[in-house]
């Protein structure tokens, strides 16, 4: 293999931009040329690919988002948009590819290989929610986000002696809602994996303020609802001032921690490895801090799961 692409899809990752950069260090380190497609599966079908040197990647390892942008595209969801991939990735001589992004990258990935071409996935998502691997690359990035929202949020909540629900994203997974919550010592956790009992969160509130308990925190994985709506609820039947705080966004972005900087570069290379050793459908991760690859069949096919002794521990803890 002397010539290999690179893309980033669905949304963007703090630590994108590094697993990026290993790519292609580590393959023109192997004396292979590296291709940059821009915007996802959509520069895939229009042919906005380029080719990238050492110093295209240079100065973007501390640099949240993705210097090959991203987008959502529909079209290659349809076998003629898949076609129009492969059709550009041959006419620009590319032998492999490398997709940087969660599980809808992933299926667009496993579709190019059964079109024949060799794909390897790597997990770019704050979410963490890629069944096979214990971190994706973000997660840890948004999580200490979350976190530091949380802790100023925190301050006012005690100020004012009020009750603050925080909706934070995650899609269908309540991973970062469970980790930011026990690190921060929320009252209550909600996630869509466990589902929650509102009578059961007014009641631990309630008798928090029996016992002095002036404010609390109780967290929202956007995967259970809105958390306008949560509160609403809670001012109700609680009968206590509540503020509800929407992180959006926020939590995609910034510099990514040390921990996705270094997942990613191992990721990244590892990528790369696996398309010298002849391997395609398959996605990197890590488990037990060991980098492992699998069938990339088997990421698609599994669900994710939370860890239900933290869950299990978070609510002991907020008693």
């Amino acid at each position: 293999m002397k010539r290999i692409g690179v893309l980033t899809s669905g949304g963007d990752s703090p630590g994108m931009n590094a697993a990026v950069r290993a790519v292609v260090r580590k393959a023109i380190y192997h004396e292979i040329e590296v291709y940059g497609i821009y915007h996802g599966y959509s520069g895939l079908i229009n042919g906005e690919i380029k080719k990238l040197e050492v110093g295209s990647v240079g100065d973007i390892i501390h640099k949240g988002g993705t210097m090959l942008y991203t987008a959502r595209c529909p079209e290659f969801r349809t076998p003629e948009g898949q076609k129009k991939g492969v059709e550009n990735l041959k006419k620009f001589g590319i032998e492999g590819l490398v997709v940087i992004g969660g599980d809808g990258s992933y299926r667009g990935a496993q579709k190019l290989t059964e079109h024949g071409f060799p794909t390897i996935g790597v997990p770019g998502t704050i979410d963490n929610d890629i069944p096979g691997t214990d971190f994706t690359i973000g997660f840890d990035t948004a999580l200490n986000t979350v976190i530091q929202a949380i802790d100023k949020i925190r301050d006012t909540a005690t100020s004012h002696e009020r009750t603050y629900v925080v909706e934070v994203m995650g899609r269908d997974a309540g991973d970062i809602a469970l980790w930011s919550g026990l690190a921060d010592g929320a009252e209550s956790i909600l996630i869509p994996e466990a589902g929650f009992d509102m009578d059961q969160i007014i009641s631990r509130l309630k008798r928090g303020h029996q016992r002095g308990k002036r404010h609390s925190i109780i967290i929202v994985a956007e995967g259970v609802g809105s958390g306008v709506e949560i509160g609403k609820a809670i001012q109700e039947k609680a009968k206590m001032e509540t503020r509800v705080t929407v992180l959006g966004h926020v939590q995609r972005g910034g510099s990514p921690t040390a921990f996705d900087r270094v997942l990613a570069s191992r990721l990244g290379a590892r990528a790369v490895e696996l398309l010298l050793e002849g391997k395609e459908a398959r996605t990197v991760g890590i488990q037990s801090n060991k980098i492992i690859d699998f069938d990339i069949d088997e990421a698609l096919s599994q669900k994710h799961t939370i860890d239900s002794e933290m869950y299990k521990l978070s609510q002991e803890l907020s008693i």
